[in-house]
């Protein structure tokens, strides 16, 4: 979620030293580490398969305005609702008119949870108020991007046609797709690096256990997640596998690492004068180098282009985790267990690193695929099945989780978050499995299997 808050006065950027200082900035201390999460769903228009339009009873601004019953205040961008906020909560909205929440960031899975719940429960009295549905799919199962809404973001109208011209599912990604992310923070370089590393190389896992989208124009498409085959066709120079961070030396510098790819990415805006200039191609560095029509790059120029930077696992203020699709809620407080429970536990991601230390970057990429087609039977190159690494991964990820001692109000730890995943790599039965298994009793069974609101 980006909102492109007002530009204030920022600090010029005189070269790569201040790019690798902005990360250095938002370092946090082991005590103060939180997570966040944001979850996205899909509209339809109740009992039908129809997405929802931006106006109307029945609409996206209609939905956010609706907001304002729970205390929740409007974002506006030249008059039109593209948000709404509260206490640090943002609904907001995707290209193709998906809702969704920005949690506050907390240190407890518990506190996260309940506050999905919360939201959830204002999205059910909204949606029966107004006659729509929620689903959580991570690609909408019927229409095509020409048949999707298109919302009135000024950041959306100059990403469409760049993204567009440069990968051929680069509409899908914006106006159909649908995912769950979760965002963690970094204590220095080498923490930020060990992050980033096993976070990106457990990501086909990830992928396997929550592929949820298997269905594209009322049709299963042969993919248990299609949305891992759109990103596959979506700029492949700003999404992907990070395969630097698989390097040696990755660890002595990797907010210079990270920065150095970020600067060769062409960019896709820059913004002045409460407008969005077109950088004509040119990357960062050509940026900083040179300037763009008279301007030289600030550090709010920087932080905007990293928003609209599309890997696996991305680096802003903080490391977020990106391959998971939208799910319902047991599954989507899973993710946020399994993620804290890895990334913030050293011997945590030792172990999760051993279990998958020997892939090639090309075999990472070759097993993401496969995970995006097969789900959990997907397999690895020396024959391991994809579900059972994700057992091992979940027994890490448990341990790290019971390590951190952090307990709810009835006593219980976080591991309980845990349960859906363990069955699904027990079951070897992604969430497209049980997916398929609606739509075989007809489309509105589908949307039925998927509402969550």
């Amino acid at each position: 979620m980006s909102l492109d808050a007002h530009v204030q006065d920022s600090p010029p950027v005189r070269g790569i030293d201040d790019l690798a200082g902005w990360f250095a900035a938002r370092e946090r201390p082991r005590a103060g580490w939180k997570v966040g999460l944001e979850h996205e769903k899909l509209a339809l228009v109740a009992g039908t398969l129809e997405p929802i339009p931006y106006d109307g009873p029945r609409g996206v601004a209609a939905v956010l305005r609706g907001f304002s019953r729970y205390g929740y205040e409007p974002f506006e961008e030249d008059g039109r609702i593209i948000a709404s906020q509260c206490q640090g909560l943002t609904v907001s909205i995707e290209p193709g008119g998906q809702i969704e929440l920005s949690g506050r960031p907390f240190a407890d899975v518990h506190v996260v949870a309940a506050e999905l719940d919360r939201h959830l429960q204002k999205c059910r009295e909204l949606a029966a108020d107004l006659g729509l549905e929620f689903l959580a799919a991570g690609y909408r199962p019927w229409g095509t991007p020409a048949s999707s809404p298109w919302m009135p973001k000024n950041r959306y109208a100059v990403m469409r046609p760049y993204l567009a011209a440069r990968g051929r599912l680069g509409p899908d990604m914006m106006s159909m797709t649908a995912s769950a992310q979760a965002s963690f923070d970094f204590s220095g370089p080498r923490d930020m690096a060990e992050k980033l590393r096993v976070a990106l190389a457990v990501q086909p896992a990830v992928a396997a256990l929550f592929a949820n989208s298997p269905i594209v124009n009322g049709r299963p498409v042969g993919w248990k997640s299609y949305r891992v085959a759109v990103w596959e066709e979506t700029d492949p120079s700003r999404a992907g596998l990070l395969g630097f961070a698989f390097e040696p030396g990755f660890d002595d510098d990797p907010y210079r690492r990270y920065a150095e790819w970020a600067l060769d990415i062409p960019m896709i805006f820059f913004r002045r004068d409460g407008g969005y200039v077109d950088p004509g191609g040119r990357t960062f560095r050509q940026f900083l180098a040179d300037g763009i029509a008279g301007e030289r790059p600030t550090l709010m120029d920087w932080e905007d282009h990293l928003t609209t930077l599309f890997p696996e696992v991305r680096v802003k203020g903080v490391v977020e985790v990106r391959a998971a699709d939208a799910c319902d809620a047991a599954m989507t407080k899973a993710l946020v267990a399994f993620w804290k429970g890895l990334l913030y536990d050293r011997e945590a991601r030792a172990w999760a690193w051993d279990t998958v230390r020997g892939l090639s970057v090309a075999e990472r990429r070759a097993l993401m695929i496969g995970a995006g087609r097969e789900g959990l039977e997907a397999r690895l190159p020396d024959g391991r099945v994809l579900a059972d690494v994700a057992a091992t991964l979940l027994d890490a990820a448990g341990n790290g989780l019971c390590r951190q001692h952090c307990c709810g109000q009835r006593g219980e730890d976080e591991r309980v978050w845990l349960a859906p995943l363990r069955e699904r790599a027990a079951s070897r039965r992604s969430p497209a499995d049980d997916a398929l298994d609606a739509f075989r009793r007809g489309d509105r069974a589908l949307a039925e299997h998927l509402r969550i609101a």
